[in-house]
């Protein structure tokens, strides 16, 4: 496993720009609150990289993550300096609710699973979100959905891109497994059950006494 410092080092030799104190000015940051969750968004020079509040609050994972996903290298300072910056960030960030926040490019699902007829359910990292097979073809009801189960948005898709996703994961489904209860109903005449549904008692005939 490479350590951060290892990582940082290794890209410093593959010629990553190391950044001085005077050059790393980032152009905003921006908090996203809602969902019990918050979300740091550190937007420098068109890049958008997203923290945890744990994350910058470290600065091996902050200057690790700046280099994998905006190519630069902030400057080291020390610790206590880089607590007070972080601080500082933090408390004049831009606050934004949840909703707003940007798209998640990285969206993949895990699988689409058919229940049978128009039915179907997304998995997405651990949550299941159930579709019909008209809300699953329409973009904005999919996108809409998602970030209301999950709170995930996926990107906007061109129409024809996002159709010929979608037949893809459609053509790909995986197929849920029969329950043991929907065994047993097709075994059995649906008359069977009447009385049951329809809350009647099969009461025994009672004896008269004189």
């Amino acid at each position: 496993m490479v350590t951060d410092t290892e990582f940082i080092h290794e890209s410093i030799r593959q010629g990553c720009v190391t950044l001085a104190d005077g050059e790393f000015l980032i152009d905003r940051l921006v908090k996203y609150v809602g969902n019990g969750r918050i979300r740091w968004h550190v937007e420098f020079r068109g890049h958008r990289v997203e923290f945890t509040t744990g994350q910058i609050k470290k600065q091996p994972t902050f200057r690790r993550k700046m280099l994998e996903q905006a190519g630069v290298l902030p400057p080291q300072r020390a610790g206590f300096d880089y607590r007070r910056w972080a601080l500082d960030l933090r408390k004049n960030a831009i606050e934004l609710p949840w909703r707003d926040r940007p798209v998640d490019a990285g969206f993949s699902i895990d699988s689409l699973v058919s229940l049978g007829g128009d039915r179907w359910t997304v998995d997405y990292q651990g949550k299941v979100i159930k579709f019909t097979t008209t809300k699953l073809r329409r973009q904005t009801s999919f996108r809409k959905r998602m970030l209301a189960k999950a709170k995930v948005l996926p990107p906007q898709l061109d129409p024809v891109a996002y159709r010929k996703w979608m037949d893809w994961l459609i053509q790909n489904a995986t197929e849920a497994a029969p329950q043991a209860s929907d065994a047993l109903m097709s075994e059995k005449s649906w008359l069977d059950d009447l009385p049951e549904l329809a809350g009647w008692q099969s009461e025994a005939p009672r004896e008269e006494t004189n």
